[in-house]
């Protein structure tokens, strides 16, 4: 049997870019209810404009882990959770500790042997990080510092459908943000960043004031379910991750997002 010629008007979809995103964590200090981090991307961004997200990015050739200062499960264990080859994983909790850093100014390492904790030269670090003076594996050499893969544990994976001219393979981690640590807003990406309970930020999508991409409503659905940072880690270590890439339709004015293997699940937005 013969194969079908390509279609010249249809283009190819975009290859994915690997990025990954992090779902930073917290028991709120005030009602201890389970808390995570969220930012509005400032909206002229090419990707997600407008949209509030999960700190997270594209992977950069430059993270690559001395494996010397990796501190955890081995990227092996990673790329078995999330369905992906050894270096690659380890590019992926390298971008996903960047980053946090970069976006919120969490750093998740420490000193060799010690806990993580609150670092006095961070806003310097991280403003070098952030110019591209310096390259993450590179911070922690200079400081003796080493990259703590054992503060993030796999949650899913999300492919951009392929449709999409601007597409990522991203990688979710979950975190609990380190004693002694707060995520701030200092980052030029977002016009408003803060920790909200998956509920309120799940209300507030309700109410049209949030805008809410497909993987982020459904991880935060995900995630209302569980009643603290501890639950959330321990229910992300028995997860079994399988890559999910969204399905669109049009149906006139209005684009209907599902999901493959979940034929309850419908997302509905109106379109120019």
């Amino acid at each position: 049997m013969g194969t079908a010629a390509p279609n010249p008007a249809r283009p190819q979809p975009v290859e994915p870019r690997p990025a990954a995103t992090v779902l930073l964590v917290r028991d709120s200090p005030e009602r201890g209810e389970l808390q995570v981090f969220l930012q509005r991307r400032v909206t002229g961004m090419a990707f997600a404009g407008g949209m509030t997200v999960f700190p997270g990015g594209s992977v950069s050739p430059d993270d690559v882990p001395d494996p010397a200062r990796w501190r955890g499960p081995e990227p092996a264990r990673f790329g078995s959770r999330l369905g992906q080859p050894e270096p690659l994983a380890a590019a992926l909790v390298t971008a996903a500790v960047r980053e946090t850093f970069e976006e919120c100014g969490v750093l998740l390492a420490s000193r060799r042997g010690a806990a993580p904790g609150p670092v006095a030269d961070a806003a310097a670090w991280r403003a070098d990080l952030e110019g591209r003076h310096v390259t993450l594996p590179a911070l922690l050499d200079r400081h003796d510092m080493e990259l703590r893969a054992d503060l993030l544990v796999p949650w899913s994976r999300w492919i951009t459908p392929a449709v999409n001219p601007r597409r990522y393979d991203t990688a979710f981690l979950v975190a609990r943000v380190p004693d002694g640590q707060d995520a701030d807003d200092a980052t030029t990406e977002a016009v408003e960043a803060r920790w909200w309970s998956p509920t309120d930020a799940l209300a507030g999508h309700a109410a049209g004031e949030l805008s809410l991409m497909a993987p982020t409503l459904h991880t935060l659905q995900d995630l209302a379910r569980h009643t603290s940072a501890a639950a959330v880690l321990h229910a992300a270590a028995r997860r079994d991750i399988s890559p999910v890439t969204p399905e669109i339709r049009r149906e006139g004015r209005v684009a209907v997002i599902t999901l493959p293997g979940d034929p309850d699940w419908r997302y509905e937005e109106t379109t120019g």
